[in-house]
């Protein structure tokens, strides 16, 4: 016989037929025997765990015994033995134990390596649950602690079959799975640390990390204790993976490939010797499928960057950036004033990679001049562009893409036919003549035969011969098949109903792809009207986004000038976005801030193309709105700069009056225009009166970003910096919570330049946990960066260490890698000052790697400055001149962040001519040193302290300030 408690109380017999067990009384007497089988159960026991109330008799217990006894049968014998019973029952035969037994055997399998045999044990152990242990005996005192002890089991099995599965692969299946479970048991370290490990696995570092600062909260809050070691090891090993962003992958394909495999493998070819080439042919010949797959047969590092969104050239290098994950500048570092194609540059320089510029066409000038520039500095780079006309470059290799082979053209045909009628066949060379009428061009095929759905073959045949003037063509020029294109399209557009018409040609103000919520409301239609429009192939849908091929788009927006819509159509986008950056914008301050982060960042070149109208419409109000409500976004992203163009035509348009009722938003405006210096010049005292105008410290104005941003703009001293610094403090009171933040942090800054390095602590840590309880990454950032400094400062290594790696999780989680390089070298200082240099030299080189790749050269400086530091340390002078050298002709001279790396290196040059006994070039050294530091405005004492120097460097610190 068998038994089951994991769930409701069950008895069957051998043949599977199930006991009758009688009442829950009687249910709850086996129960209590089958804990442990065999083993004598006290008669007192029993009857207090049956009825706590204590009325069950002796005498009632023995008739339930008896019972028992009477529906079991001669198949189980419960025996009496001294002063209670026992069950006679195999350990097998009782389910929960079967089920400890398959569940350490799992774990062993586990331990051993065996995932394969450890996940088949522990699946078999888990079907045996039916339910919640021993669920007649809530009430019982001894039930219920051998519950909690099955449901312990039961959750480390669960653990264990999960992990097994993840080292046999299954991370993308397991993830749900333990999101239900760490949400469950919010509490328990394990599953915790096995999302980690799976969303890790699938790329999702970021989520990994959020995983652990969610858990470390709970911990800290709801126990008062921190991570485990093992869980503290696993966020350490994320942050040690390769953080470094990914490279845009080609368009995900949305039909079958037909009738270019060869030409592939030609391109491929041509790529191995040519380092650009570019593939040549009319609209919808089939250049931009033909150079995903080229990408797609890439064995290296590709990136896939679609300029068909681009308004104008100038946006290119930055495209181009944003494709390769790179953000302009940092949330609180940069490299001064250095242009997108100068970082471009310095992320491409020493990469393989193949770089592919699609749709070059309509900015054909700006994209020859940047390729020969990428690929004149950056050696191991190749190039393949895709354009109606070359780029005109020395070295350019051209690749004319022509239309399909005729076999090819009629199997294209065939196959987009069936997708719109099943079972669709007919005779070749009838499908032959309309390919050919068409000059076998793949998107006017694809069109012609997406109109099957409602055509049968011959009505379709003679509407295009008719369009089109006849039925059957030869080769033909170019020019000419760009007119038969035209005319498919215009055929197939005349053929949508008034509204799939309007639909369509309002789809064309989006700058790339729009969501479904967006295309609606834009385009005033339905999700049916759209549905129609990807059946007829007038749309696509891409990962979950609609989109229009360009030839198409082309087509339409001329559509929409000639219905008089395009003013209307481009002001309805405008406030969609407009209302999309308002909605996120308080979000991104806070516990929302990685969800919104990603939405506001697939907007990206619809916000820029609604500023770009909105500035030249004019719409000032819309324009100023804009910038604004997407300000943070801009900042956090590190993609400010991309705005800054129109900020600054905006400006020069309105003058330095701001406009009524949006003072704080041309506030915004000015700062995104601050690269130009006289733009700057010029408006920033009327934004500074806007600013202290909305923001009087007693009520909270509409634009809280703004107020962190000024300052941070200011920090580089002066009466900019004193009236920033004045104007925030005075936010203490501010009911907005993000700006009375944001006043802690700056007010950390006025207490260390009064030198009260306590009460700036004290700040910085306030400002810290506001911004945590928030859940604003960004803040607890900057703030915990501050604190690990003063720490450091101290001699508080270990606390700095540790805040250090705090801030880079949450850098991490916002993918801001120049950061992370930034905060590598923080660390690795105050490892050395730990006298950990094993540790310092990996943080040193990871920081170096990160740098390079993102295109930073400062931090490359600052990386290389630390490693010089270790090798002086080893007594290798000449590596340490090597790196010191290479490190000071990358660290930026005049920018205000990288000031205390560069006289650290130009001191360690010193140090390094001194050990040489060259004291006149040491001297030299320390001058230049010291005259860094005055220039910057470091105080001599504290120069002193940064270097850990005295001597020379004194004598030569004191001259450099009294020259000054």
């Amino acid at each position: 016989m068998r038994f089951g408690i994991l769930g409701e109380t069950r008895a069957w017999r051998d043949d599977g037929t199930e006991v009758p067990l009688g009442g829950p009384a009687r249910r709850a007497l086996l129960a209590l025997l089958l804990i442990r089988p065999g083993q004598v159960v006290p008669s007192d026991r029993l009857a207090g765990d049956i009825d706590p109330d204590g009325l069950l008799s002796a005498h009632a217990l023995q008739s339930q015994v008896s019972r028992l006894r009477a529906a079991l049968g001669a198949a189980a014998a419960i025996e009496r033995t001294g002063a209670g019973y026992r069950i006679v029952a195999a350990d097998d035969d009782v389910d929960a134990r079967r089920f400890e037994r398959l569940a350490g055997q799992g774990r062993e399998a586990l331990r051993d390596g065996e995932a394969e045999r450890a996940v088949a044990l522990l699946r078999e152990a888990l079907d045996l649950w039916r339910g919640p242990a021993l669920a007649e005996l809530t009430e019982s005192g001894t039930a219920r602690a051998a519950a909690m002890r099955l449901e312990e089991l039961r959750l480390a099995a669960l653990e264990d079959r999960i992990e097994g599965e993840l080292r046999l692969g299954g991370h993308r299946a397991a993830v749900a799975e333990l999101r239900e479970l760490v949400g469950c048991h919010p509490l328990r370290e394990r599953p915790a640390g096995l999302l980690m490990r799976a969303l890790s696995a699938e790329g999702g570092q970021a989520e990994a990390l959020v995983v652990f600062e969610e858990t470390r909260r709970r911990l800290a809050e709801e126990l008062g204790a921190d991570p485990s070691a093992e869980l503290v090891a696993l966020h350490h090993e994320l942050l040690s993976a390769d953080p470094s962003p990914s490279p845009a992958a080609p368009p995900a394909p949305l039909t079958s490939f037909v009738g270019r495999d060869e030409e592939v493998d030609e391109v491929v070819g041509l790529l191995r010797v040519a380092r650009l080439v570019t593939l040549l042919g009319p609209g919808g010949v089939g250049k931009t499928r033909l150079s995903a797959e080229v990408a797609a047969a890439e064995a290296g590092e590709v990136c896939f960057v679609e300029l068909a969104a681009l308004g104008d050239g100038a946006g290119l290098p930055r495209a181009v950036l944003g494709a390769l994950g790179l953000r302009e500048r940092g949330l609180q570092v940069g490299d001064g004033p250095r242009t997108p194609v100068d970082r471009l540059i310095a992320a491409l320089s020493d990469r393989v990679l193949l770089l592919v510029l699609d749709n070059c066409e309509h900015v054909v000038e700006d994209a020859a001049a940047l390729a020969a520039r990428l690929l004149a500095t950056c050696p191991r780079l190749r190039v393949l562009t895709t354009s109606r006309e070359p780029l005109g470059v020395i070295g350019e290799h051209l690749h004319q893409v022509r239309p399909l082979g005729g076999d090819a053209a009629v199997r294209l045909f065939t196959d987009r036919a069936r997708a719109v009628r099943r079972g669709f066949a007919a005779d070749p060379r009838r499908v032959r003549r309309i390919c050919a009428a068409l000059d076998d061009l793949p998107l006017a095929i694809e069109l012609a035969a997406a109109r099957l759905r409602t055509l049968d073959l011959g009505e379709l045949e003679g509407r295009l011969n008719d369009r089109l003037g006849v039925a059957a063509r030869g080769s033909r020029p170019a020019d000419s098949r760009h007119r038969t294109l035209r005319s498919v399209v215009a055929w197939s557009w005349d053929l949508l109903s008034e509204p799939e018409q309007r639909a369509a040609r309002r789809f064309t103000v989006f700058a790339a792809s729009a969501t479904a919520e967006s295309a609606r409301r834009v385009c005033g239609t339905d999700a049916e009207t759209l549905d129609s429009l990807v059946d007829k192939s007038l749309l696509e849908v891409s990962r979950g986004r609609y989109r229009m091929l360009e030839t198409i788009r082309a087509y339409g927006a001329e559509r929409l000038d000639e219905a008089g819509e395009s003013d209307s159509a481009r002001h309805a986008h405008a406030r969609h976005v407009l209302e999309l950056v308002r909605t996120a914008d308080p979000h991104l301050r806070r516990s929302g801030q990685l969800e919104w982060l990603p939405i506001v960042a697939a907007e990206h070149e619809n916000l820029l193309s609604a500023v770009r109208w909105a500035v030249d419409a004019p719409d000032v109000a819309t324009a100023l709105e804009l910038l604004a409500s997407a300000a943070a976004y801009l900042w956090i992203r590190g993609v400010s700069a991309a705005a800054a163009p129109y900020a600054i035509r905006l400006l020069g348009a309105l003058g330095d009056t701001p406009p009524d009722g949006l003072g704080e938003e041309y506030a915004t405006c000015v700062l995104l225009a601050a690269s130009d210096r006289e733009t700057w010049r010029r408006h920033r005292p009327a934004a500074e009166k806007a600013l202290a105008a909305a923001w009087p410290g007693d009520r909270a104005g509409r634009c809280p970003a703004v107020l962190l941003l000024w300052m941070m703009r200011n920090a580089g001293g002066g009466n900019a910096a004193r009236a920033a610094f004045t104007f925030l403090s005075a936010q203490h009171d501010c009911p907005e919570p993000w700006a009375r933040a944001v006043a802690r942090y700056v007010s950390g800054f006025g207490a260390l330049g009064d030198r009260d390095v306590a009460q700036a602590e004290r700040d910085f840590g306030a400002a810290a946990e506001e911004f945590r309880v928030l859940g604003d990454r960004w803040g607890t950032a900057l703030a915990l960066d501050m604190l690990a400094g003063l720490a450091g400062g101290r001699g508080d290594h270990a606390r700095a260490i540790a805040l250090t790696d705090e801030a880079l999780t949450l850098t991490g989680l916002l993918g801001a890698r120049e950061d992370a390089a930034d905060l590598l070298i923080n660390r690795g200082d105050y490892l050395v000052a730990a006298d950990d240099v094993e540790a310092a030299r990996a943080d040193y080189a990871k920081a170096a790697d990160l740098a390079r790749r993102a295109g930073s050269t400062t931090c490359l400086g600052a990386a290389l400055r630390g490693l010089g530091d270790i090798a002086l340390g080893e007594g290798d002078l000449d590596e340490a001149e090597r790196l010191y050298a290479e490190a000071v002709e990358r660290i930026a001279p005049h920018w205000i962040r990288s000031l205390g790396h560069r006289v650290r290196t130009l001191a360690g040059l010193g140090r390094v001519a001194e050990a040489r006994g060259d004291h006149a070039t040491a001297r030299a050294r320390y001058r230049e040193a010291a005259e860094a530091a005055a220039v910057g405005g470091i105080p001599v004492p504290d120069t002193l302290r940064l270097l850990g120097l005295s001597g020379a460097l004194s004598v030569a610190l004191t001259e450099a300030v009294s020259r000054r």
